[in-house]
């Protein structure tokens, strides 16, 4: 059994707005990192009952330097992974989530309705999406079998994390928020996933993190 801790990237300046970032190499505000210093603070007590053997990132500048402050004090080395990047949302990525409808009519409905094979130009489907997310999670687990790893991604790729986990289907809609620097426990045996906690932000819960769960949840930002 590979026990992950998936966490979600530190607060960004676009997240505030609720502007889709997808690949855009968005860094992290102020606030996100003194997000991250907190994170590494907890999981160096947390390493404390049982080590870290690994941590991974997605290879975009606000995951790698959420990342950093945790490498930095439990003796990790980041491991970059573009599998675990935020999905790519094509013509939508720098727009508000308030005005997809207005800015890009003809890729909105695809997006609201959540089409798992629809087409949104320059964009992954959700199902690409979620074969990529999951694939580089599976092949990742596979290599720590018996050990306890982190994974540092995006509120996109926690969202099909938390679909995958539970048996949700990628058209339904997203009933959590995918919070910033929350810590997300999934465990995997023998090819089954199982969630063990979720949007846990008690190291954060005094100053707040930001979920991206605008429009009924569909935002992956």
């Amino acid at each position: 059994m590979t026990e992950i801790w998936f966490i979600r990237h530190g607060e960004t300046d676009w997240n505030r707005v609720r502007r889709l970032q997808g690949w855009k190499d968005i860094p992290m505000n102020a606030e996100g990192d003194a997000q991250a210093q907190r994170l590494a603070t907890r999981l160096v007590r947390d390493a404390e009952t049982q080590p870290f053997a690994a941590l991974y990132s997605s290879d975009l500048g606000r995951t790698l330097a959420t990342a950093q402050p945790a490498s930095e004090q439990l003796g990790l080395r980041v491991r970059p992974e573009p599998g675990l990047r935020e999905r790519c949302y094509g013509v939508l990525e720098g727009l508000e989530a308030h005005r997809l409808e207005e800015l890009a009519p003809a890729a909105y409905p695809v997006w609201a309705s959540r089409e798992v094979d629809g087409v949104i130009e320059g964009a992954e489907t959700l199902r690409q999406f979620h074969s990529r997310v999951t694939s580089t999670v599976d092949d990742i687990a596979a290599r720590h079998d018996g050990e306890r790893i982190l994974m540092v991604t995006h509120g996109g790729a926690l969202d099909i994390i938390w679909r995958h986990a539970q048996g949700i289907k990628l058209d339904d809609p997203r009933r959590t928020p995918m919070l910033n620097v929350s810590v997300n426990r999934v465990t995997i045996e023998d090819g089954q996933w199982s969630m063990q906690s979720w949007g846990d932000v008690s190291h954060v819960s005094n100053a707040g993190a930001v979920g991206d769960d605008v429009v009924a949840g569909r935002a992956g930002v």
